[in-house]
């Protein structure tokens, strides 16, 4: 997912480290959490997707939370989108903002750095370290936690300790004896394309010092001020601006290259605390936020907060699995609840897309909407396990359309990325309000989705008056008109719902523009430039890095990206039975993407590409053509192969929460493939037992008999004791709770799930 360099890698079946993990769909441990106190932050392993390409953050947060407190590694490149990667074995600093799963480096704001002996303001290098402050450090030497990160810096023996709420970072540090001990604020660094354009930095007493970071990149004007506090009086500071890369320096408050260093003298084993509150608005309110949140200097405590946190989202789902099957399932889980972040003070008072502060807005402001990503299954995941946070993240979602005109694309610190393809705040707000969701204004959401649907921009102008982007007219014109078609199709039913009539002919109409990319003389999605002619020449296997029709993919995996009319899909591919063989034909497939092909196109099996989100919901298609038992087939292998409990144990990008949130939903055994419809379909429980607490106090119990590796074919299913003759289950039945019992077997089912009348359906009888 999103604009990155033009890089390849193609990871074919990744079954290094799935080989570990052949038995862990085999029920060998009892249920998760047998009780109000027991822990689920043990099966949490942060150091999942680490490595390879999942981009994750590594460090100290809490769910949700505005800082995000971890090391930032010295080298730099797609794969330090999140500033850490498993394979390095440097630190720079800490930072408290952080970016999980991106494909664009960014924050990074308000680095520290522990030292000692003679000040140093440059990070150093790769071959010259000891010309900067860079400390290298071992994995051996390093531990992490939810909301709890720990590393030894070799270079200087200092031991680092962080931990987190959700405005304020709280670090330990433990110094060896000596006479220029250091704390260095870097205002400068960031990660990736941040670049810093105005900082600043003031000592308020001897304990105190606050400023701003003002800075560009991915987010193009960016604001975050700070407020940090000592545990231990400064004996000196010095605030400098870094003239060149020589590291000549002169004094300076305020600049693009500034550097804070705090010096002390340190007893052997001293600790030195520091509290950093951050704020979108004011020092003021970064300082307001400390007292708030961190009012004392027990470390403990609050690591001790944090991981109640954790444990209190993660208890909302206790599962029964193996012991590996705990750790993927339980660390995708937390990584769900590292974003949307907290964009606000502890006031509730937040800085806008229209960089005015705006107070007490009756809601809690949130960023960091990767929607192009999430609208697929995170967010429905958050309407089941998430329901006030879905309400602010609607109501985020709609402040946003009134200060910039439109609801956000990729919104990011108060700005507006357009990263990505595609209006998908659209699906969020409608599956939201057509679940039920009251804590918005639904005239406001409506007015929203379709003023956002109704602009010019983004091909939308050729979609309003031909029904398809033409594809001399504008790049990724095929995926971008394949993306508002799924919109519209969701305006269409919020509009239905309420009672606009016309509005709903207009954008079903809409919907259906999905058929105008589909030639029927290739069997593909492909670009339109005309109503008589085709972009030539064409090659379904080809994929171009944001310079053709598609984005980050190709016609074999495009084509499939209708999850909002499958049964019309399913009439343009020429009826079932070619339906499902060129579904067949897709998971063996083998053709040359090309050097300029995506590196987020892995996870491959034939043309499916696991690692990249158009095709999440494609393995879940089988079952609207009477054959459940193949996704069982695809969705085992993925959820046995993709998600391990290796540092590379993520095939792909993480995708603040996206990747993650198809294995929880995989695990358990549905998947909402159409992202606003209200229904989930049965795939293959890799959990032998689950228990989710309801936001009504209800419980829903799903378990899984006779589950094992290859006992995976759903045989038969029971809700509160009765058959359950169909393939799918709507939100409101897994809302009321009660058991759903899967019984399964090593062979597929003849019957269930075949029946015409039990298959999924994109829009569900009333």
């Amino acid at each position: 997912m999103q604009r990155r360099p033009i890089r390849f890698l193609l990871s074919a079946t990744a079954f290094a480290g799935g080989l570990a993990a052949l038995a862990a769909c085999t029920s060998t441990r009892p249920l998760a959490s047998q009780g109000p106190k027991s822990s689920l932050t043990r099966y949490v392993d942060p150091y999942i997707g680490t490595g390879f390409h999942g981009h994750v953050f590594l460090g100290a947060n809490v769910p949700f939370g505005a800082v995000q407190l971890g090391p930032v590694n010295l080298s730099e490149g797609w794969d330090w989108c999140s500033g850490y990667h498993y394979s390095d074995s440097t630190i720079v600093g800490f930072s408290h903002t952080h970016l999980s799963g991106t494909g664009i480096g960014d924050l990074g704001d308000v680095a520290v750095m522990p030292t000692t002996g003679p000040v140093r303001v440059r990070k150093g290098t790769l071959k010259n370290p000891d010309r900067g402050f860079v400390s290298r450090f071992s994995h051996r030497e390093e531990q992490a936690r939810p909301g709890y990160y720990a590393v030894r810096l070799r270079r200087y023996d200092i031991k680092v300790e962080l931990t987190a709420t959700e405005r304020v970072g709280f670090h330990r540090y433990t110094f060896p004896k000596s006479d220029a001990a250091h704390l260095v604020l870097d205002l400068q660094q960031g990660i990736g394309w941040d670049l810093a354009t105005d900082t600043h930095i003031e000592q308020l007493n001897d304990s105190t010092l606050v400023g701003y970071r003002y800075s560009k990149g991915w987010a193009v004007d960016q604001r975050l001020y700070f407020a940090a506090v000592c545990s231990k009086p400064i004996r000196s500071f010095a605030s400098v601006q870094v003239l060149d890369t020589l590291g000549n320096t002169t004094p300076a408050a305020t600049g693009n290259r500034l550097k804070g260093v705090l010096t002390f003298a340190t007893r052997a084993g001293e600790i030195v605390q520091l509290k950093v509150g951050i704020s979108p608005v004011s020092t003021a309110g970064a300082l307001a936020n400390i007292r708030a949140e961190i009012p004392h200097w027990n470390f403990d405590k609050v690591v001790a907060q944090a991981d109640a946190a954790w444990n209190q989202e993660l208890h909302k789902v206790q599962v029964q699995a193996s012991e590996a099957r705990l750790k993927t399932f339980y660390t995708a889980l937390y990584h769900t609840m590292i974003a949307p972040s907290v964009f606000n003070d502890h006031d509730g008072s937040y800085r806008g897309t229209d960089k005015q502060v705006h107070q007490n807005p009756g809601f809690s402001n949130l960023t960091t909407f990767s929607l192009w990503d999430t609208y697929r299954a995170a967010h429905p995941l958050f309407t089941l396990l998430q329901p006030t946070r879905v309400n602010d993240m609607v109501s985020s979602m709609l402040a946003i359309y009134q200060q910039q005109g439109k609801l956000p694309v990729w919104h990011l610190m108060g700005n507006e990325t357009n990263c990505m393809v595609g209006y998908s705040a659209v699906p969020v707000v409608a599956d939201a309000y057509l679940k039920g969701f009251t804590g918005f204004d639904p005239a406001l959401a409506y007015e929203a989705v379709r003023a956002t649907a109704m602009r010019d921009e983004f091909g939308l102008k050729a979609v309003k008056a031909l029904g398809y982007i033409p594809a001399n007219s504008e790049p990724e014109n095929v995926s971008k008109g394949l993306e508002y078609a799924i919109d519209d199709w969701c305006i269409a039913q919020m509009a239905k719902q309420l009672g606009k009539a016309d509005d709903y002919a207009y954008f079903s109409q809409r919907a259906k523009n999905y058929a105008n990319y589909f030639d029927k003389q290739v069997g593909f999605m492909r670009g339109r430039v005309s109503p008589t002619e085709w972009r030539t020449p064409f090659n379904p296997f080809t994929s171009v890095h944001e310079k053709s029709d598609f984005t980050e993919g190709n016609p074999w995996q495009y084509t499939w990206l209708v999850p909002h009319d499958v049964e019309g899909l399913i009439g343009l591919l020429g009826g079932e039975q070619r339906f499902s063989q060129k579904l067949d034909s897709l998971f063996v497939v083998h053709g040359d993407m090309g050097a300029q092909a995506s590196s987020d196109i892995s996870g491959l099996i034939g043309m499916y590409a696991h690692g990249n989100e158009p095709s999440h919901h494609i393995t879940y298609l089988y079952p609207y053509v009477g054959q459940p038992w193949k996704t069982a087939d695809q969705v085992r292998f993925i959820t046995e192969n993709f998600y391990t409990t290796k540092a590379d144990g993520i095939i792909g990008n993480e995708d603040v929460g996206q990747m993650s949130a198809w294995h929880v939903f995989s695990a358990l055994g549905f998947y909402p493939v159409n992202p606003a419809n209200g229904a989930y379909v049965f795939g293959s429980p890799c959990v032998s037992q689950a228990r989710i607490a309801l936001a009504s106090g209800k419980t829903l119990t799903i378990e899984a008999k006779n589950n094992s590796l290859t006992n995976k074919y759903i045989q038969r299913v029971t809700r509160n004791g009765r058959p359950y003759s169909k393939s799918y289950i709507t939100h409101q039945d897994l809302l009321q709770g009660g058991t759903l019992v899967f019984e399964m077997g090593s062979q597929p089912s003849p019957t269930w799930g075949v029946a015409p009348a039990d298959r999924p359906k994109s829009v569900l009888a009333e």
